[in-house]
């Protein structure tokens, strides 16, 4: 049974902001943001298409500045939000802005990567609102409810937590709340996870080698991780199906997962790479699947279904089972399955910053590497029989 070759797409200038485009549900969709210097920067929009294997691409203009983050509306498939950078008063700021693309680039503007005229007067992206938060600092990222209505999203800059409430048309944003990391020395959040769980009233942060937890209703900690990594913390994730479980990374090179009721030591830890883990990623559906991608330009699939949803694998009911079947189905519950790596993508040749699942498509994810390398890839075909099976 032979596995699908990875789809590779090279975009011209250095990027680091990956996202699946979340409320889309039906076409495979990933946005990358550029970072260049000289150049106006861009946002790819790329469609991929299972069946035929292949890219297409719309290019829309981000005039304002290089993206460090992207992340897209769970609620309205034409609205994302950026951090960038700018000069302002011969300084450079971090901004956080909400923004629209325009209506015709769904209208069948994909272009494949090999036209030669593909990246003809592109258009520009429609600002909705800035997160302004110059009072608060620099945006490292922008977070969007889970689930949500496109209305609530949470900024990270510098110190702070700004919780935020768009209007309807999302032009207008207010902080409706907001947490500041308190103590000695320089304090910046590094990254930040809104849990899907307890009716999205948690966050999740990194700053330094430390993980707050933070109740959104009262704006205040409820749990640290002190000392989480041996050094810096890169990037959180939380399990979609069990609501205390969340993943972390860091420059440790190593990938830890926490049960947060139980903070002294982690229930499970990882040291596949050899330099520092950018980006971790639970499978949205089938827990046990977890991507790393790390600037040893390595991306790597495991398989952690000892602390999974599914520790004995896809159980079947008693009633479902025909009499034949029953003695397998025994064997099979007895014992956990395993963990293992499943697979080491070496498809990119600089460091990998970002890696995601498909919004629509469980079994694939794409990563993106600094040389603006983008490879689309498949869960080996084994391995999803074996799941669903």
């Amino acid at each position: 049974m032979e596995d699908d070759a990875p789809v590779i797409y090279g975009l011209e200038f250095q990027a680091r902001a990956l996202t699946s485009q979340t409320a889309e549900s039906d076409a495979i969709r990933f946005l990358v943001g550029t970072q260049s210097l000289k150049f106006d920067n861009q946002i790819h929009i790329i469609d991929f298409d299972d069946e035929n294997n292949i890219i297409s691409k719309s290019v829309l203009l981000h005039q304002a500045g290089e993206i460090w983050h992207i992340s897209a509306s769970p609620a309205d498939k034409a609205v994302l939000s950026t951090c960038y950078n700018k000069t302002s008063e011969s300084r450079v700021v971090t901004c956080g802005a909400v923004w629209r693309m325009p209506p015709e680039w769904e209208s069948g503007s994909h272009e494949s990567p090999d036209d030669p005229h593909n990246s003809h007067n592109p258009q520009n992206l429609e600002l909705l609102c800035h997160l302004d938060n110059s009072a608060h600092g620099n945006a490292s990222s922008v977070l969007w409810e889970p689930m949500g209505d496109g209305k609530r999203v949470i900024s990270l800059a510098d110190n702070h937590a700004l919780l935020w409430d768009l209007t309807e048309s999302s032009t207008q944003a207010t902080i409706s709340s907001s947490a500041t990391l308190e103590g000695k020395g320089q304090l910046k959040f590094t990254s930040g996870k809104w849990s899907p769980h307890h009716n999205c009233t948690q966050l999740a942060t990194a700053n330094d080698t430390a993980i707050r937890g933070w109740d959104l209703r009262t704006m205040s900690q409820i749990y640290c991780i002190e000392n989480a990594h041996g050094q810096l913390v890169r990037d959180l994730d939380f399990n979609p199906n069990k609501q205390y479980y969340l993943a972390s990374c860091g420059d440790d090179c190593k990938v830890k997962f926490w049960d947060v009721r139980n903070i002294n030591e982690p229930v499970k830890s990882l040291e596949e790479h050899s330099h520092w883990v950018w980006s971790v990623r639970y499978n949205h559906s089938h827990d046990q699947l977890v991507l790393t991608g790390s600037s040893d330009s390595r991306v790597i699939l495991s398989n952690m279904v000892s602390i999974s949803s599914e520790p004995f694998g896809h159980l079947v009911d008693d009633d479902d089972l025909s009499d034949g079947e029953d003695n397998h189905q025994d064997e099979k519950s007895k014992e956990p399955l395993q963990d293992s790596i499943i697979s080491t993508y070496e498809e990119h040749e600089d460091s990998v910053y970002a890696v995601e699942w498909s919004s629509a498509d469980p079994w694939l994810f794409a990563s993106l590497s600094y040389d603006g390398r983008l490879v689309i890839n498949r869960v080996p075909r084994a391995l999803k029989y074996h799941i669903l099976l």
